[in-house]
């Protein structure tokens, strides 16, 4: 597993470490406050974000499908410490500590930030089983697009 990584962002300092137990209703909290999928939330495959007081900031898992599939997942930082460099260290560590293909499913609207990372939007035709089957699921019931904004699969292969 990984060890605790203290950063600083913009004077405020925050760790990376793997999620505990008691961390399991404060990732709960975070994914149910941004209005992103609560299905599969295992504490056992997160990693968190915590200020010096211990108190979570961010979280992000990766877990894999039936299919074989491996997706980077719940990826959430608090609405005050968004901007300060939080996704992209919790991002960067599931990353490093995954070598296998990885696919996330995300609002349009972040797909240019994922990009960032090495994810490139797929085309149907290159979707596992699973985000197949969510990405037709998605069409029929996207409530987003009323906003403009649609379902993305994107995927980041090892080759």
């Amino acid at each position: 597993m990984i060890l605790v990584k203290t950063v600083t962002a913009e004077d405020r300092t925050f760790s990376i470490r793997p999620a505990l137990p008691r961390d399991k209703s404060v990732i709960r909290q975070l994914v149910a406050n941004a209005l992103i999928n609560p299905i599969g939330l295992d504490w056992k495959r997160f990693i968190v974000a915590v200020t010096e007081e211990n108190k979570v900031i961010g979280c992000g898992q990766v877990k894999q499908h039936r299919d074989g599939s491996w997706e980077m997942a719940s990826i959430v930082v608090e609405t005050s410490w968004r901007r300060k460099g939080v996704a992209r260290k919790i991002i960067n560590q599931l990353l490093s500590l995954h070598d296998e293909d990885l696919y996330l499913m995300c609002r349009s609207d972040l797909g240019e930030m994922y990009e960032k990372f090495g994810f490139r939007i797929l085309e149907e035709s290159e979707m596992p089983i699973f985000f197949r089957r969510v990405n037709k699921l998605s069409g029929v019931i996207d409530l987003l697009r009323r906003e403009g904004v649609y379902l993305l699969v994107m995927g980041r292969m090892k080759n």
